[in-house]
């Protein structure tokens, strides 16, 4: 255990990364006491945010956040217990700091003290107990239960909460930044899921869900260098045009998901600044492991090289993004499989598997909807149209954008989805890739993978646990059950009122969701 870890509740993901802006770089040709006024932060001001992904089925129970909308109203109003900076390095947020055991399968995190939620209520290591436990249990429907079913126990300890796990987790406490797990007051040992109240910097005023959220600044926030807007107004616009429309207008200051195909337009308009960051998120075609075709891997193989990954790249990010490898590991993560051999465009291969699976030609339905990622239609034409040349027929199906995830995703089995990623390579295979887990899109299920998941969790040594993740993406490239041909850069926009950090995270669009804590009117 580190002195960093133990002491300064700071923990490295793959050491301080190192990076600039634009107007980092631009700084450096400006005398330093204008550069000090410009990245200094200033009280006031209504932000107006333009979010796509809201649906009216959302709900205030952390348990079921899956869409940007409620991700980012979530930062207006709640605090975990640890949370990723912009340079990808883990901080204390309402845990002080951290402390493992010598095998990391036990963590003591001190809780923070003069933190007072909305009501009033000070924060408790109880609550702390009875927020995490909401998602934990037999009985839980939490989309967060796969992470912290590794949980055996939690107990008080004066001021500080004690996990034990049912094995060494080195990555526990990134686990614990994770969005649905949000610390909300208790009582007799529960929270109510349904809650407005929570310790984070703005309170709530209204909110409907998938429509729009309005928010005030908590004056008594225990972040005196956050939140400095006087209020902030969400609202969920699913059309790219209409967000961008509204951005133009003037009706709103910030919007995430710029349309690639107007992004050049849209850079050149007064007033308006392009925000591009690259990181974790991925776009992906997830096939039923279950059902036939999909259940053949020769068809799965087939599939993987009949897709044209550069065009995609270049036609739907507009070169903002990089391909992927039929795994959903990032180029930037220090255990990332550079040595595997890249899955490229192929018709004779895509031939040769069709034909292991004892098919001459092969006719499938592919469901898309611009609600899946902006461009997905294109996506799977552009799909369809390269794959043709290998003999397989893939009719895509225009599916709405409404409801898309409600009545699609999962439920069709062959579609289009994307992933914001995640820190680590533990927290997104136990999300998407683990049998069981509640977001496993495609019903993948492989032995060897899952116990590779197990051993790797609890590897201390770091070259071993390489090699395990090696093994592990590469089992995802030839066997999984998902096309993964791209990862996307986040893309947003704003006016050029809005000011922003020199650096901005890039595990999450909008800062991380954190644009509302960290940015502020120029």
């Amino acid at each position: 255990m580190t002195e960093t870890m133990k002491n300064g509740g700071v923990l490295s993901r793959r050491g301080l990364l190192k990076g600039a802006t634009a107007l980092g770089a631009a700084g450096l040709i400006l005398p330093a006491s204008m550069r000090k006024a410009m990245a200094e932060p200033k009280k006031g001001g209504t932000l107006r945010i333009a979010i796509t992904g809201g649906s009216t089925t959302d709900s205030l129970d952390p348990a079921t956040w899956s869409e940007l909308f409620v991700q980012v109203f979530a930062a207006c109003r709640v605090n975990y217990l640890t949370e990723i900076a912009a340079d990808g390095s883990l901080v204390g947020e309402l845990a002080e700091s951290w402390e493992a055991s010598a095998d990391a399968a036990t963590w003591r995190f001190k809780i923070r003290s003069g933190v007072t939620f909305h009501s009033g209520k000070s924060l408790t290591p109880d609550d702390v107990v009875a927020s995490i436990n909401h998602h934990r249990g037999e009985d839980s429907k939490s989309a967060a239960k796969p992470i912290v079913e590794q949980i055996k126990d939690i107990a008080i300890d004066g001021d500080t909460v004690v996990f034990t796990l049912v094995a060494g987790n080195a990555d526990f406490p990134f686990i614990m930044s994770d969005y649905h797990l949000a610390i909300l007051p208790s009582a007799d040992g529960k929270i109510d899921p349904a809650t407005e109240d929570g310790t984070g910097g703005y309170i709530v005023d209204s909110w409907e869900a998938g429509v729009n959220a309005k928010v005030k600044r908590n004056p008594n926030y225990w972040k005196a260098d956050r939140a400095h807007f006087d209020a902030v107004e969400l609202y969920s616009i699913l059309d790219s045009t209409a967000r961008q429309n509204a951005l133009l207008t003037g009706q709103v200051d910030v919007i995430d998901k710029v349309d690639i195909n107007t992004v050049g337009l849209l850079s050149q308009a007064p007033g308006i600044k392009i925000l591009a960051t690259t990181g974790t998120q991925h776009f992906v075609f997830p096939m039923d492991y279950r059902a036939a075709p999909f259940s053949d891997n020769n068809v799965r193989l087939a599939l993987k090289y009949a897709i044209d990954r550069e065009e995609m790249v270049q036609k739907i990010l507009g070169g903002y993004g990089a391909v992927g490898n039929d795994h959903p590991i990032g180029p930037g993560d220090q255990f990332f499989a550079a040595d595997l051999e890249q899955h490229a465009y192929d018709a004779d291969k895509a031939k040769f598997y069709l034909k292991e699976a004892g098919m001459d030609s092969l006719n499938i339905q592919l469901s898309a909807a611009d609600a899946a990622f902006a461009g997905a239609v294109d996506a799977a034409v552009l799909y369809s149209e390269k794959a043709a040349a290998a003999g397989i027929n893939i009719e895509v199906v225009r599916e709405p954008n409404d409801a898309y995830w409600d009545n699609v995703w999962m439920k069709k089995p062959f579609c289009a989805s994307y992933w914001g990623g995640r820190p680590t390579p533990d927290w997104m295979f136990t999300t998407a890739y683990a049998a069981g887990a509640p977001w496993n899109e495609s019903y993948w299920d492989n032995p060897r993978f899952n116990e590779l998941l197990l051993a790797a969790r609890s590897e201390l040594d770091f070259a071993k646990r390489k090699d395990m993740y090696h093994e592990m993406q590469m089992i995802c490239q030839k066997e999984g059950s998902t096309v993964t041909p791209m990862f996307a850069s986040y893309v947003m926009a704003h006016t050029d009122k809005v000011a922003t950090p020199d650096q901005v995270a890039t595990n999450w669009g909008l800062d991380g969701f954190r644009c509302v804590e960290r940015w502020w009117f120029a």
